[in-house]
């Protein structure tokens, strides 16, 4: 396997001319000779026999081919799978390659072809039948200008299983005040050509690149993939709802063009990875079936207002719930994890006993609470919610009841801090382990990942931190470690 440092590094020369481009490596804007690789490979979503491949060709024009080979070393000598996949002009020239047929359980390498011209390797995987350990990454909220991506070198290091990237991939948008490291160099995103070229300007980073190389990813989106805090078909800057669906359908086919995605998740997202009998994967959406924030328009500080008790109020949906709820009962792993966008606890505000954030699952009581009901059927042995968007580091315990923390803790629940952006508003948060003894660990002032090791007899979760988001040498170190025991829900000291 090459070396990670020289993974990190190989598409650095690439990287540093195109920062400032508006539409960076289109077919109006490239030279001639650019890479056709230029924006990297990827793969994703790895079932027992096989996974996503994915590329996306830069300065071209109309539909082309790609080849790609497929081998267990990293130096092609036996290649167990080759083909011709093609690069449609429609989906912006990406390939997405999906792979069956493979051993369970084992790495492997690939590389695409074209025009004469060999793609960087990258490392994936296929899922095991049967295993007895799992490290995922857990990562979320990556802003362009706000923060070099340095924490992925650590993440290539630490050589996770699988990342498990929880919205907020790209952002649509500046703000907040602060030292940036480099900018958009262009407008907010409407159009297709628009989120496509942020995609694409997010892929010339050549940590991200290394990442995606020798990692496979499992994604889903947040809202800054479209527009900050829009609920289903109702935006929050974009008022019109004919003017919000187009861009919203518009943002969604850029996304889908720029992970490693199967074809079935353009009409659905949410879906199910199993990794043999340890663990299973519930990765949810959030964003594209939940009705509106309760009490006004986007998230705000809201108190009690009808809208709160809605019977019809949902976060997932009624027909995700409904496939959430039927994994759960026919659960035959040991850890179930729920792989979801946002904080899922209460949190109980400074500014009074009724005040609550309503973009988070505190505007959607319960919606929550049929989840955690759902969570406790005899099936499911280990309850373990994974989440991010709140810029924040946060352990939780989840009480059967959670609206009042009462009763016994069926869950815990892990909220990776952003990677590269700013952190959360202190006025929601500074006071939040005072006001709820349920918030086991929690802090605002760093951004990173959390690293995740699960075997037979728990679950240890490593916060890790990054020292700066504008020095690219910065380092990135163990902020706090803890436990989650088997049929032990909540976090040991």
């Amino acid at each position: 396997m090459p070396a990670r440092r020289e993974i990190i590094m190989g598409a650095a020369a690439l990287a540093a001319w195109r920062f400032l481009i508006p539409n960076p490596l289109t077919a109006e804007t490239a030279p001639p000779t650019v890479d056709p690789f230029a924006f990297g490979v990827a793969s994703g979503d790895p079932t027992m026999d096989g996974f996503v491949l994915w590329t996306r060709l830069a300065g071209r024009r109309g539909d082309q081919h790609v080849g790609y080979e497929i081998a267990p070393d990293d130096s092609f000598r036996r290649i167990v799978r080759r083909g011709r996949a093609i690069a449609p002009a429609a989906r912006a020239n990406a390939v997405h390659v999906e792979v069956s047929g493979l051993w369970p359980g084992r790495p492997y390498f690939y590389r695409f072809h074209h025009a004469g011209t060999v793609s960087r390797t990258g490392r994936t995987l296929t899922a095991p039948a049967r295993s007895d350990r799992l490290r995922l990454a857990l990562t979320s909220c990556q802003h362009w200008e706000q923060g070099w991506f340095t924490t992925y070198r650590d993440m290539v290091d630490q050589a996770p299983d699988l990342v498990l990237q929880v919205g907020d991939y790209i952002y649509e948008k500046s703000f907040g005040a602060g030292p940036d490291v480099r900018c958009f160099g262009a407008p907010e995103p409407v159009t297709l050509a628009d989120y496509r070229a942020r995609h694409a300007l997010y892929r010339t980073d050549p940590d991200l690149q290394a990442a995606h190389a020798a990692l496979p990813f499992v994604v889903t989106w947040d809202d800054h993939e479209v527009e900050n805090d829009y609920a289903g078909l109702q935006g929050v800057e974009t008022i019109d709802p004919r003017a919000f669906a187009a861009r919203r359908a518009a943002a969604y086919q850029a996304y889908f063009e720029h992970m490693p995605l199967r074809r079935a998740s353009i009409a659905r997202l949410y879906r199910r990875l199993r990794w043999g009998d340890l663990a299973t994967l519930h990765v949810l959406d959030c964003r594209r079936y939940r009705t509106p924030q309760p009490c006004g328009r986007g998230g705000h500080v809201i108190g009690h207002c009808a809208a709160l008790e809605a019977p019809g109020a949902t976060m997932t949906g009624a027909e995700q719930e409904r496939w959430l709820v039927d994994g759960l009962r026919s659960e035959r792993a040991q850890w179930s994890l729920l792989v979801q966008q946002t904080l899922f606890a209460r949190l109980h505000l400074p500014q009074g006993p009724e005040a609550r954030y309503s973009d988070i699952w505190d505007g959607y009581p319960a919606s929550r609470q049929r989840v955690i009901d759902a969570l406790q059927v005899p099936s499911v042995r280990n309850a373990l919610i994974l989440g991010g968007d709140v810029h924040s580091f946060w352990f939780n315990d989840i009480h059967r009841d959670a609206e009042r923390n009462a009763g016994p803790v069926v869950a815990s629940e892990v909220v990776a801090s952003c990677l590269a952006s700013r952190n959360g508003p202190p006025a929601l948060f500074d006071s939040a382990m005072r006001l709820n003894p349920h918030v086991r660990f929690l802090d605002n002032t760093r951004a990173g990942y959390v690293l995740i090791d699960i075997d037979r007899t728990a679950a240890t979760i490593d916060c890790r931190a990054i020292d700066s988001l504008t020095d690219r040498e910065a380092a990135t170190h163990s902020l706090i470690r803890r436990t989650i025991a088997d049929r032990l829900p909540g976090f040991l000291s």
